[in-house]
């Protein structure tokens, strides 16, 4: 039986975080009435001009610092011409020959799966453009009825795509997880998938295993989930399988993705580039980019995550997992330096931001800038927990009373009386009952049985309520069994 393996390469919108649009100075912001937005610029009224916006040069120019890429010196712009509804113009601004960001690449870790062990890998990207984003076609706002909003049309994007290099929807999946979180870091972008900020359209083809062509590819378009790309790309992956295996040929199509049904649809035959009838546009200057530009936007850069996942394991000697997961975002990298420089060891602090922080969050939905649990809070609760003010049990009581906002942390630990005995007489005083009153068990204990002792511990432990040291108790009465 033949072996078959999945070629697929990725194009990635991204919405670009200005206040205008590439070529005017109207709004982007999202969720205004529809057309209201839509400018004389847009809608391509006769006699108008673009103006290029400077702001969206420096976010392509940022994306490409931020992946190693070439930026181009010179780039042109061009008109893509194509005739659809909610294009006014009845051509699309973008950048074909000549692109703002050349070759570049993006190293990715992908997660362990049953047959596979976790491994990284470097996916290369081949150029990344500007462009102008078209409307939108609204279907149902009238019933019977579809719609034109143009509120988007003039929207700046940067169009990302990749080299056909990964080999499995996990891979398209992590590659597009990872270029998310890089745009957000970066600051070019909200990542807003629901609101159209983030968009991947996905080729997929597949080949016979160890050969070197490539497959007729289909293009599933406009895919705004990571679930959804994951489930499109295997449909897809298995309907070209079946489809070669029972004699058929693959047509090269663009494809819709159903989430209801799980499957891919094919929409229309895809366009190659000589179906656009580019060239370039005469109403826009060449776009140059000097070195004293790159400088300036360099010097605006905020640190990278991996320049910081190594940062993370030397200065305080964190695992390369624990890095890698508190740079998933800017704000929770943020968020731990934060509460470290307020005074919080580096590895309880990993500890309760990946854990009780991290579930309290994703529980309720909530990302790290909305936490009511703030760095600062976070570090005096570690504190009263390292100078053994409260135990580690009573310090999950007083991070949810934090959370519901309930005060600060030493007087919830004053209204909860949750702060531990040390008290070393008081404590000896405890296990002494608890010895007197379990002969069995400390007999036990003697004859070699060591759950009698975590046993006797745990006796101590309810004994006082919860209150005394765990450490101490331990210590005091293994000293009292052994003496």
């Amino acid at each position: 039986m033949m072996e078959w393996e999945v070629v697929i390469g990725l194009e990635t919108h991204t919405q670009l975080k200005t206040n205008t649009k590439i070529f005017s100075g109207a709004s982007t912001t999202y969720g205004a009435e529809p057309n209201t937005q839509a400018c004389e610029v847009s809608i391509a009224l006769p006699g108008v001009l673009p103006v290029l916006n400077k702001e969206a040069v420096e976010c392509a120019i940022k994306f490409g610092l931020a992946i190693e890429a070439e930026i181009a010196p010179r780039s042109v712009f061009a008109r893509k011409n194509y005739f659809y509804p909610d294009l006014p113009k009845g051509y699309q601004i973008s950048q074909f020959e000549l692109p703002v960001v050349g070759k570049g690449k993006l190293t990715i870790q992908v997660p362990a799966s049953k047959n596979t062990e976790a491994y990284e890998k470097v996916i290369n990207i081949t150029r990344a453009h500007l462009e102008e984003d078209a409307g939108k076609s609204v279907h149902g706002a009238v019933e019977g009825m579809s719609g034109i909003d143009l509120n988007r049309a003039g929207t700046p994007l940067l169009e990302i795509v990749t080299e056909p290099d990964m080999r499995s929807a996990a891979e398209a999946v992590a590659y597009a997880k990872k270029l998310h979180e890089l745009v957000q870091w970066i600051g070019i972008c909200d990542g807003n998938m629901q609101e159209g900020s983030f968009r991947c359209d996905v080729n997929v083809s597949v080949r016979p295993k160890g050969t070197e062509k490539l497959g007729t590819r289909r293009e599933i378009k406009n895919l705004n989930s990571f679930k959804f790309m994951q489930q499109a790309i295997e449909y897809e992956t298995q309907w070209q399988i079946d489809t070669l295996e029972d004699g058929g040929k693959i047509q090269q199509a663009t494809v819709l993705f159903n989430p209801d049904t799980g499957e891919t649809k094919a929409m229309r035959s895809k366009e190659e580039a000589n179906d656009y009838r580019y060239f370039p546009d005469p109403d826009l200057l060449p776009l140059e980019v000097t070195e004293a530009d790159k400088a300036r936007v360099q010097a605006n850069m905020p640190e990278l995550p991996q320049a910081l996942q190594a940062k993370f394991m030397s200065e305080y000697q964190l695992s390369s997992y624990d890095a890698n997961a508190l740079t998933a975002s800017k704000s929770l990298a943020d968020y731990f330096v934060s509460t470290v420089k307020a005074g919080a060891e580096a590895k309880p602090a990993t500890n309760w931001i990946l854990g009780a922080l991290s579930a309290k969050l994703n529980a309720e939905d909530k990302t790290v800038l909305q936490s009511p649990v703030s760095a600062k809070l976070l570090a005096a609760l570690l504190e009263r927990v390292r100078d053994n003010t409260i135990s580690n049990n009573a310090a999950k009581q007083v991070f949810e009373s934090l959370w519901a906002g309930e005060g600060e942390v030493d007087a919830i630990i004053e209204a909860k009386g949750l702060k531990q005995e040390s008290d070393t007489g008081a404590i000896e005083a405890i296990i002494d009952e608890v010895l007197a009153a379990n002969p069995a068990m400390v007999e036990e204990f003697k004859a070699g049985k060591e759950k009698a002792f975590n046993a006797l511990v745990g006796q101590c432990m309810k004994a006082s309520k919860g209150k005394a040291n765990p450490a101490q108790v331990n210590e005091i009465l293994k000293k009292k069994l052994t003496s």
